[in-house]
């Protein structure tokens, strides 16, 4: 089997493109944005919508407003936001359930290598996602 590097998806770009491009929104508009309006907009659904927002709204770095005229609002210079931030804020997961404890030491083994390897690959990534910010991304769509 021949793998097309140009085909294989390196970065889980879901949520990540998600994000980026709902932030570079609310960057763009300097207001607040409703849930429902910046769903539509994204085309996706209002409430994973809300799941993807709700990790930088507990970083500070949106604000989330309840009531009618509720909604989001960025509250971070998007000269500050880097890719690489929005990439981490998307992809933190707890390990604890992908680690069970009864494997045989090759496993183990294994996993401790295999885990150095792609630690490699992402601190790489994460170098080259750092160089872009929201205003970088904002830049190229004019």
């Amino acid at each position: 089997m021949q793998l097309n590097p140009n085909k294989v998806e390196i970065i889980p770009k879901h949520r990540f493109r998600i994000a980026a491009f709902a932030l570079t929104w609310l960057a763009i508009n300097q207001c607040v944005q409703s849930s429902a309006v910046l769903a539509e907009t994204l085309q996706i659904n209002a409430s994973f919508l809300r799941r993807v927002l709700f990790p930088f709204v507990q970083a500070g770095m949106v604000e989330a407003r309840e009531g009618r005229d509720g909604g989001y609002v960025l509250k971070t210079d998007p000269t500050h936001i880097t890719l690489a931030e929005i990439f981490l804020i998307t992809n933190t997961e707890t390990n604890s359930d992908l680690n069970p404890t009864d494997q045989d030491e090759t496993c183990s083994l294994f996993d401790q290598v295999f885990e150095e390897i792609t630690d490699e690959v992402e601190q790489q990534m994460l170098k080259s996602l750092q160089k872009y910010t929201l205003a970088d991304i904002m830049g190229r769509m004019h």
